[in-house]
């Protein structure tokens, strides 16, 4: 049995346009770029070639894992979801108990989480403590600075 991967129809277009960029742009120019750096002589000490082959190794690897689980992927489409009970996909606000800060994050799926963009992996332990909860509950999170407590002001689907 294989596991669904969860991701928001912005995450999914964009996971599709990263490989396309990856099989188009950076797949030929790599190629390219060692056959430029085999130009320069022997390949034992020549750091160029070294860095190119690097850099297809990552691009190869990275590319193997996306088309690898594409046929995993569940596509879930946020806007077309509604309520005040947090979950995937959910734009929540929320203020932190102690400082007074408000944060805003969607939940969504761990190819498209970016902490300093506001996206947070529904794995990670403040979503896991978001979801099910609705406006006006208060959460503890355990974080490496010690227990937070956050309230939730707000959920949306967009």
């Amino acid at each position: 049995m294989t596991t669904k991967i969860p991701i928001t129809l912005a995450g999914f277009n964009q996971l599709q346009k990263e490989i396309k960029i990856l099989k188009s742009v950076e797949r030929p120019a790599i190629i390219q770029d060692i056959a430029d750096a085999r130009e320069h002589g022997d390949l034992s000490e020549n750091a160029e070639y070294h860095a190119a082959r690097e850099r297809q190794s990552f691009i190869e690897g990275r590319l193997a894992d996306l088309e690898g689980n594409l046929s995993r992927i569940d596509v879930i489409d946020p806007s077309k979801m509604s309520g005040n009970i947090i979950k995937f996909g959910a734009m929540v606000k929320i203020t932190d108990e102690d400082s007074q800060e408000e944060h805003n994050y969607q939940i969504v799926g761990e190819y498209e989480s970016n902490f300093e963009n506001g996206k947070l992996a529904f794995t990670a332990p403040l979503s896991r403590a978001l979801i099910g909860k609705t406006i006006g509950d208060t959460i503890e999170v355990n974080t490496p600075k010690g227990t937070k407590e956050y309230k939730v002001l707000d959920v949306s689907y967009k």
